[in-house]
């Protein structure tokens, strides 16, 4: 008695063992105690059928029990069973009911009961005659089996296999309404204990062993010895050709129709008496205990306690399981439900192992959906226990929308961000701070890793339709970490917000940043004034050491005329030597008007340094040629010369360079006003070297050599001056300008002058002796004063003598060849005299090819005679073309 008051108190109350993972079922009571057998104390079930929503029970006094089972969802959403009994039936045999199968389509229960199968009727439970007469009766049977995958088509009919008690024999029958027809009997080699039939496929259940049998072909598989006096054994059919057996050791194997096992085996107890499969789950039966196994990971879910267990069966994905007084159905809990509680323990690779496993259960659209949320909640786990690498391939797969994880930091999201987080929640965490607890290492590492997955996700498809919020928090947190990359952030095409970024940079100071945040929102002037109060010291910010280049080249390049004349002068002011090159850098703008130069000239007027640098710029690198321009530079030149000679005490160095570039200048250009810029120095004695180029520019040769020769007694300067002025003049300019330095020399030095004039005597001597190819000899000796000693001016006399015989041998050699080609030519025309020449009127003229009228004519070599007009016409017509030499002139 005590033993059936626990039964029913168990039935009111479910233990939870506390090695369960995860709650997979429930526990419900289908058909209590009472309802069964009321006061009767000896009665036990021995087997159930569930065919829809009815309810067949086998006890052990011979009797049938038909149940209707309604499905009752309480207002909480908990599902229980309303059992209401239609009938019971005794077969008459006194023996426990041993098996129960329902054939739906026939209308007919299988009934196994004294070692007799034979037919009863689902509706009235009697017993269902034989079309010979009598009943549907096969004797001497241990055990039988349905043929899930039946290979007979006839809807009509149900295969069924047979063990024989007496013979070591499997029976397949095909079992029809009213009758049953033996189709195969198999022979094996032991005595079959269990059974269970897929299409053509036995597995077996030996003495020692199990085996799969084709009993089409007659193919037989052993699979692994057992030892049935042992252990009980189990064989039972969880899908399309593969099977569950119970193996030593306590191990659940399954193995397929070729004997392979695909799944790895689950480990469960030692006294399994019945098991059942309600994917992705594994249900085994003992004698306290019903344990839940997973077939994904092989892992224990969940243990309940129940005692007494006589039976475990599953039936069209219901399991159904029944202790010895009553009957219960063990309920999945919905698969989201699982997943979820999974998740809440934190235990993410289980969780996705089952929605993974889900998949074949779920239709496809929504398991997309499923499957990305669990993605996305298992991110966020991973992601609060600090592991980034899972928890960002996890937002991966998820398609995380990347909102979700900004909005975890404060104040990342724009203000004018339109973004509500998901609900229900993805995640347990209020925010950053709720997460981390106050642990700043814990903060930083998650600031790092979300700069990490912002930096590869805002130019991929995650981003689509967030970018503002994306790179806005970005921006933010690289201004907050003092990162590198948030200048390239900035320098690329971003998004952000503008409103929102303003006082996050100021906050930490990165200015420069914030320039270039209002210059890519097309605000260049504020962009610029922000910069240069950080180059003026109004602000602080380390960036960048070469900001004011940076505002130069800034300049420089933009094509906005109204910045660069707002800002240059700044510039120029801060650096004239820099602040130019704003306009001599400046690349070429072809979609508008670029600076004229005569208006920089203009606006660079009151900055002489900058003023000479950009007209230098015009004219020694763009190599322009305007009058006025080098007008310009040789006055910015000769500014800057007089400007160093004005200054006490002179810097003779700079002196130095600035007049050799004045000098260069005026010898090398011939586009400057040279009598303007001679005006300004004409009484200049300390720029004389400057006034004799000037001189000599304006074709005053003579004054600049007498600058050059009496003032600034610079000898080698006047030679030198003689080489440029005639630089691109033929040899007779050359010899004119020698000899007038030379008379130069010789008009300051009479005869009766001092050391002076001794001076200019020996500059003489040295210029002729130097440059005696260019002189005229003959005139250069008519020159020279009559007491000169010809000692000083041997090497020059050598030359002069060498050159005069070189001329005379010259030109006599040219003689000589002229009067040999004139005499071969005399010669080639007293030939072709000699011979005659034919003219008639009836022949023709070789160039024009009229006839002859008169007899004057002219011979073209080989005798060809032409009329003499004709050839003086061809000879107009082809000047460059060389004289006839062979003509003659005779009839």
């Amino acid at each position: 008695m005590n033993c059936v008051v626990d039964v029913c108190l168990f039935s009111f109350s479910l233990d939870v063992l506390s090695e369960m993972s995860v709650k997979a079922f429930e526990l419900v009571p289908a058909v209590e105690r009472d309802l069964l057998m009321g006061d009767k104390a000896r009665i036990n079930i021995e087997c159930i059928e569930c065919c829809g929503k009815h309810l067949y029970v086998g006890t052990n006094d011979c009797f049938i029990h038909h149940f209707l089972l309604d499905e009752v969802t309480s207002s909480k959403g908990k599902l229980t069973y309303s059992a209401q009994k239609l009938l019971h039936k005794y077969l008459g045999l006194k023996k426990p009911v041993a098996e129960l199968r329902a054939a739906s389509a026939l209308e007919r229960l299988i009934v196994l009961c004294d070692g007799i199968v034979f037919l009863v009727d689902m509706v009235t439970l009697e017993s269902v005659p034989s079309a010979a007469g009598g009943g549907v009766r096969i004797r001497g049977v241990t055990a039988f089996c349905i043929n899930e995958n039946p290979v007979n088509g006839d809807p009509f009919c149900v295969e069924m296999g047979v063990l024989s008690s007496k013979r070591r024999t499997v029976q397949v029958y095909m079992v029809f309404e009213d009758r049953v027809q033996l189709v195969k009997e198999v022979n094996t080699p032991e005595q079959p204990c269990a059974v269970s039939l897929d299409g053509y496929f036995l597995c077996l259940a030996l003495t020692t062993q199990y085996m799969i049998l084709n009993y089409n072909t007659g193919a037989a598989q052993d699979l692994f010895p057992y030892d049935s006096e042992e252990k009980r054994p189990i064989v039972k059919r969880i899908s399309r050709e593969e099977f569950l057996l119970a193996a030593p050791g306590g191990l659940g194997m399954f193995a397929n129709a070729e004997g392979v096992s695909q799944r790895a085996p689950v480990s469960w107890s030692e006294s399994v008496i019945a098991a059942a499969v309600c994917f992705p789950y594994v249900v085994a039966l003992d004698e306290n205990f019903i344990t839940i196994h997973s077939m994904l990971d092989q892992q224990l879910k969940q243990t309940l306690s129940f005692r007494d267990g006589q039976v475990l069966q599953d039936f069209e994905g219901k399991v159904m399981l029944a202790s010895t007084k009553a009957v219960y159905v063990l309920v999945p809990l919905p698969m989201e439900r699982q997943i979820q509680d999974l998740l809440a323990n934190h235990r993410v690779e289980e969780a996705l192992i089952l929605t993974e496993g889900a998949q074949r259960n779920i239709p496809k659209d929504k398991f997309q959906i499923l499957h990305r949320r669990i993605l996305q909640q298992a991110g966020f786990i991973k992601f609060g226990q600090l592991q980034f690498l899972e928890a960002q391939e996890h937002f991966r797969k998820g398609q995380l929308d990347v909102r979700e994880l900004i909005s975890l930091y404060p104040l990342l999201l724009p203000v004018s961000s339109t973004f509500t987080r998901c609900h229900p929640p993805l995640h347990e965490f209020a925010d950053l701070n709720h997460l981390a607890q106050g642990d700043q290492e814990k903060v930083l590492q998650c600031k790092k890793f979300l700069i990490t997955y912002l930096g590869e996700v805002r130019s991929t498809e995650v981003a689509n339709g967030c970018r503002e919020d994306v790179d806005t928090a970005l921006l933010k947190l690289y201004a907050e970490q003092n990162h590198n990359s948030l200048l390239d952030l900035l320098a690329s095409d971003n998004a952000c917000v503008l409103a929102d970024c303003i006082p996050w940079l100021e906050k930490y100071h990165k200015y420069f940043a914030l320039g270039l945040l209002y210059h890519c929102n097309g605000q260049d002037s504020a962009a610029l004034q922000l910069w240069i109060r950080v180059v003026d010291g109004e602000l602080q910010d380390c960036t960048r050491s070469d900001l004011y280049e940076y505002i130069v080249d800034f300049l420089c390049c933009t094509s906005n005329l109204d910045l660069v004349w707002k800002y240059a002068d700044w510039a120029l002011r801060k650096d004239p030597s820099k602040g130019v090159h704003i306009f001599t850098k400046r690349p070429a703008f072809t979609d508008q008007s670029d600076l004229s130069p005569d208006d920089v000239i203009s606006y660079l007027g009151k900055n002489q340094q900058a003023l000479l640098l950009y007209v230098e710029h015009l004219v020694l690198e763009k190599r322009i040629q305007k009058e006025m321009i080098h007008t310009n530079l040789a006055v910015l030149y000769l500014e800057r010369v007089l400007s160093l000679l004005s200054k006490s005490p002179t810097d003779e160095e700079q002196l130095t360079r600035a007049r050799e570039k004045l000098q260069a200048f005026l010898r090398e250009s011939s586009l400057y006003r040279a009598r303007f810029i001679l005006g300004k120095i004409d009484n200049c004695e300390k720029l004389l070297l400057e006034r004799a180029t000037l001189h000599g520019k304006l074709e005053e040769h003579d004054t600049a050599l007498h600058i050059l020769v009496h003032k600034l007694r610079d000898f080698s300067s006047a030679e030198a001056f003689c080489m440029w002025a005639s630089s691109s003049r033929d040899s007779a300019y050359q010899r004119q300008l020698f000899h007038l330095l030379l008379g130069v020399y010789l008009d300051g030095s009479p005869p009766a002058a001092g050391a002076g004039s001794s001076e200019l005597q020996m500059a003489a001597v040295d210029l002729l002796n130097r440059h005696g190819e260019v002189f005229d000899a003959v005139c250069v000796l008519r020159m020279l004063p009559d007491g000169w000693s010809l000692q000083l001016l041997r090497p020059f006399l050598n030359r002069a003598v060498r050159a005069s015989m070189h001329a005379c041998r010259t030109s006599q050699i040219a003689l000589g060849l002229a009067h040999s080609e004139n005499l071969q030519l005399l010669h080639d025309r007293l030939k072709e005299v000699r011979k005659p020449i034919f003219v008639s009127e009836k022949k023709g003229c070789h160039l024009c090819h009229n006839t002859f009228s008169e007899p004057n004519v002219v011979c073209l070599p080989g005798g060809v005679p032409v009329h003499t007009h004709c050839v003086a016409q061809r000879v107009r017509d082809s000047p460059t073309k060389k004289r006839l030499t062979n003509s003659s002139n005779h009839t």
